[in-house]
């Protein structure tokens, strides 16, 4: 293939649109129909400049890997299910969620196909859990009783309490705290629901955001050139702040970089 040849067919696929899986937050969800919370994270999608597709947790695995294929980033979202300990080496806390199998195998299977081709991947609250567990490491089954704190990270009686929000230090030399940087924004405050965090954080994963009491809030896949970023908050809540919309900007840049890279590939062969 010639250079004007590859210019333009890479031009041509940097201004589509590139496609993000998002699996479904529970089974339960899915098969109720319950969407408020999961659109959140469909509109978040759309409005960085992707075309987000919809996974249900409940396909074949000859299904699923067809849409795993066809996504160029994946987006792990928040849900109400805990994820089974027993993957990590520990007994179930009295407080821990009940554990969605459905949920669990259909990130496994996404993670494995982003992995092995250098996917871009944002995993959000569960999501960053999924992403840790997945990897080899462990959770903190419930921060209150396992931790101890005064700050407020999970988001109790929701139609009497607002949605909390407490400070976070990123570190400056990372993905996020270039993001942060470019937001203007110092010791960002971020809206917090989650009675469980990263206990022992996945070999290859680097610390990149910490609450004040040390609950780890943000994670990195260390490996040079693959965008791998995961939080314990809830940036699709709260896409009228700068980080939000940056930290969602760039990974919809980094699958629009791997949509055109992928193309140009296929077209050589």
């Amino acid at each position: 293939m010639s250079n004007e040849r590859e210019i333009s067919l890479r031009s041509r696929q940097s201004e589509a649109a590139p496609v993000i899986g998002v699996p479904y937050r529970t089974l339960n969800e899915q098969l109720s129909n319950k969407r408020e919370a999961y659109e959140k994270y469909l509109s978040a999608v759309k409005q960085a400049g992707a075309e987000p597709l919809e996974i249900p947790l409940n396909l074949t695995p000859e299904e699923l890997a067809i849409l795993a294929n066809r996504v160029d980033g994946v987006l792990l979202p928040g849900g109400p299910a805990d994820l089974e300990p027993q993957r990590y080496g520990a007994h179930r806390h009295p407080k821990s969620a009940y554990a969605d199998a459905a949920r669990e195998a259909t990130d496994n299977t996404l993670l494995r196909n982003a992995f092995a081709e250098h996917k871009p991947v944002l995993g959000i609250c569960y999501g960053l859990q999924s992403l840790n567990v997945y990897l080899g490491g462990s959770l903190i089954q419930d921060i209150d009783s396992e931790h101890g704190t005064q700050i407020r990270h999970e988001w109790k009686d929701r139609e009497k309490n607002a949605e909390p929000f407490h400070p976070v230090k990123v570190d400056e030399d990372s993905r996020l705290g270039r993001i942060e940087a470019e937001a203007r924004r110092a010791q960002t405050p971020v809206n917090s629901s989650h009675h469980q965090s990263i206990l022992e954080p996945a070999k290859g994963l680097k610390v990149t955001a910490e609450a004040a009491d040390g609950i780890i809030e943000a994670v990195e896949w260390e490996v040079e050139g693959d965008w791998v970023t995961a939080v314990q908050w809830h940036p699709e809540r709260n896409m009228d702040d700068p980080l939000s919309k940056g930290l969602f900007r760039d990974f919809v840049a980094a699958a629009r970089e791997y949509k055109a890279a992928h193309a140009l590939e296929t077209a050589r062969k």
